[in-house]
């Protein structure tokens, strides 16, 4: 059956900028029919999601977005999972996000950027601290012009990832670790993946033989050229369809609108 569906957005427990049941009524505003709260490897919003939700007539998906350790931006969208099963892990990834941003800090140093931490606590609120709070202070302390500079010559190059290498959970613990626990899994923005010189298609067929459901091939910034590339791939491997907005907020991805996909959801 078909839904009008947003299975890609962020809340204020990770690095989004409205909390669970704020996000919930711009969703249901949207005209999404099913919504899925995918926070940073961190699952403390869901409840509220999905009480706020609910209440909105929504069907919430219980969901998470994880960093995998093989690629820089290679992320491992989980749906529909066992919390109870899942949480201890999550915690220590989320745990683990809290230690990097101490090296994150230090990575900064040694470019000759100094960003104290207490302003970056301040900007995450309360969630985990992650490179858009960085991007948000280096912003306001003059050392970036944009959001995006921050992550073009900083937090999201070839030398950040060798930087970061080794201190993330593999893309294969991560599938069987949602498998595990009842949920299905599905591949993020498959173009911010940085590949140096593998493809695509070798990575998700690797991928796939570990238990990957979907691909997310609908997403704000893919260009009809590569959503169709993804479609086609999905179609090869005989993968499920998947789309988000990756919303985190106006303030935040002011390029990443919440989106309601017609896809097919029966499978989850």
């Amino acid at each position: 059956m078909i839904y009008k569906a947003d299975l890609h957005t962020h809340s204020t427990a990770s690095d989004g900028q409205y909390t669970p049941r704020e996000l919930a009524g711009l969703v249901k505003k949207r005209g999404a029919e099913v919504w899925a709260l995918t926070d940073h490897d961190n699952l403390d919003g869901l409840e509220e999601a999905v009480s706020a939700g609910g209440a909105l007539g929504l069907r919430v998906l219980q969901g998470v977005e994880l960093s995998a350790d093989e690629y820089l931006n290679l992320h491992i969208l989980g749906y529909d999972f066992s919390i109870s099963m899942l949480e201890t892990w999550i915690e220590s990834l989320k745990n683990g996000r809290d230690d990097r941003k101490y090296r994150i800090r230090d990575f900064l140093r040694a470019k000759g950027i100094e960003i104290p931490l207490d302003e970056v606590d301040a900007e995450a609120a309360g969630g985990s601290v992650g490179r858009p709070h960085f991007a948000k202070v280096m912003l306001r302390r003059g050392y970036v012009t944009t959001r995006k500079e921050a992550f073009d010559r900083y937090l999201d190059t070839s030398e950040f990832q060798v930087f970061e290498k080794g201190t993330k959970p593999s893309a294969q613990e991560c599938i069987e670790r949602i498998k595990a626990a009842g949920g299905k899994v599905s591949l993020a923005h498959p173009y911010q993946i940085v590949l140096g010189g593998d493809s695509l298609e070798d990575v998700v067929k690797r991928l796939k033989g570990w238990g990957l459901d979907a691909i997310e091939c609908y997403y704000p910034i893919h260009s009809p050229e590569q959503t169709l590339e993804y479609l086609n791939l999905a179609k090869k491997f005989d993968l499920h369809i998947t789309g988000g907005s990756d919303f985190h907020g106006e303030k935040n991805k002011p390029d990443h609108p919440l989106a309601a996909w017609e896809l097919d959801l029966d499978w989850l």
